[in-house]
């Protein structure tokens, strides 16, 4: 059993995949648009959807994490109900994820020792996706 995370573009999904991709150094993510879908005869698709995504995804970490564009009647408001987590044993390749993202995001709480981590830091993407990074060394929730 696992649980994924599932994020919803207004339209940049493809950008925000590739560059997720790159961060992660997962390769080069197949994307599904919507246009690759079967034709219903009792509803044609809008000729500016049949560019967006309509499903790709990325394992980060062992996790897969998936994407998709939303329709133009269904807008995606973003708040602050997403958070992916990144939860590594290596402390280096999880630094430079970080750095990477705040490069382009905002930094919300730097990489620092915290009572439950080594090394915990919070980071806005350039997305808006708020992401935890928390290093995990087997001596977690001790003092």
């Amino acid at each position: 059993m696992s649980v994924n995370v599932y994020m919803i573009f207004n339209g940049n999904c493809r950008e925000a995949a590739e560059y997720y991709a790159e961060v992660f150094k997962t390769g080069k993510p197949e994307i599904m648009l919507f246009g690759d879908m079967p034709p219903d005869p009792s509803w044609e698709m809008p000729e500016e959807v049949k560019d967006k995504v309509m499903h790709t995804s990325l394992n980060i970490h062992g996790s897969e994490v998936m994407f998709s564009d939303t329709m133009p009647n269904a807008p995606v408001v973003f708040g602050k109900n997403i958070n992916v987590t990144v939860v590594s044993d290596n402390l280096e390749q999880m630094t430079e994820e970080f750095n990477r993202l705040g490069q382009d995001g905002k930094v919300q709480m730097e990489m620092q020792k915290t009572f439950w981590s080594p090394a915990y830091g919070a980071v806005e993407d350039k997305f808006g996706i708020d992401w935890q990074f928390s290093f995990d060394d087997g001596t977690n929730f001790q003092n």
